[in-house]
């Protein structure tokens, strides 16, 4: 049997039509089916906190980000065609 309802914090409100024609005892487990496409994803900090910080004592990390800005300035022309 397929029986909607709405989210309300925590709580899943069934509507009051379905709630007239079922009986269930108290302790009945359930199942519920969320499509995947409602679901909203968080992040998952425990997989973040692993590498936030991961090259904070790699002695090597000034040197390359040198590189990286070097790069980004560098100054590399083009030829200007006033034709």
């Amino acid at each position: 049997m397929k029986i909607q309802g709405i989210i309300k914090g925590n709580t899943i409100e069934l509507s009051d039509v379905v709630l007239d024609k079922i009986v269930l005892p108290d302790g009945v487990k359930i199942s519920i089916e969320i499509p995947d496409d409602l679901i909203i994803k968080r992040p998952k900090w425990q997989e973040w906190e692993s590498i936030i910080g991961l090259w904070k004592d790699d002695p090597e990390i000034d040197e390359i980000f040198d590189i990286i800005d070097q790069g980004r300035h560098q100054d590399l022309g083009r030829e200007v065609n006033l034709d």
